[in-house]
């Protein structure tokens, strides 16, 4: 059944929203806030955390890299 409204004898169409277009933009908008709350926050972690302390290089991997280099390692 089309929806009519007479008015003055001509009949207009009662426009209603899309459902399908309320979901697509109801999406569309959570999607966006949630891309930009996560770019504050990259944001905000890159001023203000201390950066990240490296992992400590074992022995093994750095008598490696020294032989790689042809420095001898201490002790051989």
């Amino acid at each position: 059944m089309n929806k009519h409204c007479k008015i003055d004898g001509n009949v207009v169409k009662a426009k209603g929203f899309n459902p399908g277009l309320i979901v697509l933009l109801v999406v569309v908008g959570l999607l966006l806030i949630f891309l930009v709350g996560n770019y504050v926050l990259y944001v905000y972690a890159q001023k203000n955390l201390p950066p990240r302390k490296k992992k400590p290089v074992s022995k093994k991997k750095m008598k490696r890299e020294r032989l790689k280099q042809g420095v001898s390692a201490p002790g051989e």
